[in-house]
């Protein structure tokens, strides 16, 4: 069957934040794939890590109905693991990003991007948005609400706000809170930004600047955690990009040349160039930072118990939690530390990859194999 999808956006009016701060509008955009049965119980929520948005699937949705692949193309839709002919499928940008919803990029009352202006957003302000627009659906209680890395975190806050409104969870790559280690690299992406002169104290977008190098270096730093060290040197070695330094590549072992060492010479170099360039184009800095600060600051224990146990109990829904093996981000055994003291049936997998991190979006078989057996029936 042919995948049906409506995108949109809903207003959910004025939203008072868990900081106190409040917006005086807020918009979400979304997509929705399938159709909602008539009792209402085959709706599924999928949760987009901290770079994504609502363009889960495919389905021509640029107008010009040609092909544009979604972020996870191959677990979500007609027959795969997220099935669209059963299951009605939302996938919304989330609050404070760039792709729709309101973020420091959209416009405030006195016509100008809100820029510095843009309150703190917590993962708990992004899921009580979620159930909001759940509210504007019509959707009294998701079927599965799913989400890796960052999803995976809201789709956490979303089960514990409303216990009765969610039936299953699907936590992938995320655990119950930050540590350290993922604080100290959040730290070096906002400082990499905030140190762009281009950034203008976040009112970049109101003088016409953009911090591209900022951006693109938090970028680089970003990805060396969702990618594993082992994966990187499989990949490239100390190989050179083409034309880099032919004299330092033929003198294998000798220490390189001024030019092997210049930026993008080495392929390893040249592909952290293109995965900032990638995502500047795309991405806007101060969202980027919004989303950053509310991963690190991620404790589903604040205001509930400082025992974790504790803090989880009120969740009623069941729930798959699945770690990767080789996840330098969030290691398997700070997600396992989630699936151990979450309350009732939860469903724990490790999952075998080379990829890192990335690998709840690579890893689309083992995935999708969690995820059919969280949402069978």
């Amino acid at each position: 069957m042919a995948l049906s999808v409506h995108t949109s956006a809903v207003d959910l009016g004025a939203f008072r934040l868990e900081s106190g701060q409040r917006l005086p509008a807020v918009h979400l955009a979304y997509e929705a794939y399938g159709r909602l049965n008539a009792a209402g119980t085959n709706a599924v929520l999928v949760e987009h890590a901290l770079t994504g948005d609502s363009h889960v699937a495919s389905a021509g949705v640029d107008g010009s109905g040609a092909f544009a692949p979604g972020w996870w193309e191959a677990v979500v839709g007609p027959g795969r693991a997220i099935d669209t002919d059963e299951f009605f499928v939302v996938c919304a940008n989330t609050l404070g990003g760039c792709s729709g919803s309101t973020g420091p990029a959209s416009t405030a009352a006195d016509g100008l991007p809100y820029g510095s202006r843009f309150p703190r957003v917590g993962i708990r302000d992004m899921a009580r948005a979620e159930l909001a627009l759940s509210d504007a659906l019509g959707i009294e209680r998701w079927h599965a609400v799913i989400g890796g890395s960052m999803g995976g975190a809201r789709a956490l806050e979303l089960a514990l706000l409303a216990p009765q409104r969610v039936a299953r969870a699907g936590i992938l790559a995320a655990p119950a809170y930050s540590q350290a280690d993922q604080i100290a690299w959040a730290h070096a992406q906002l400082r990499a930004i905030r140190m762009d002169p281009d950034y203008c104290g976040g009112d970049y977008a109101a003088l016409g600047r953009c911090p591209a190098a900022g951006l693109g270096l938090a970028r680089q730093i970003a990805h060396l955690t969702y990618r594993a060290d082992a994966d990187l040197n499989e990949r490239f070695g100390r190989d050179l990009q083409p034309g880099a330094s032919a004299e330092a590549g033929a003198r294998a072992g000798a220490v390189p040349s001024a030019g092997a060492g210049a930026p993008g010479a080495y392929a390893i170099e040249s592909y952290l160039d293109y995965q900032a360039n990638k995502l500047v184009a795309r991405f806007d800095a101060n969202s980027y930072a919004v989303l950053t600060a509310a991963l690190r600051d991620h404790d589903v224990r604040r205001g509930r118990s400082a025992d974790l146990a504790e803090a989880l109990a009120g969740a009623r829904c069941r729930f798959s939690v699945a770690a990767l093996s080789s996840d330098r981000l969030y290691p398997p055994g700070q997600v396992e530390q989630l699936a151990q003291a979450l309350p009732g049936r939860v469903d724990y997998a490790l999952i075998a990859t080379a990829a890192g991190h990335d690998g709840f979006l690579t890893e689309s078989h083992a995935v999708g194999e969690v995820l059919a057996a969280l949402l069978a029936h």
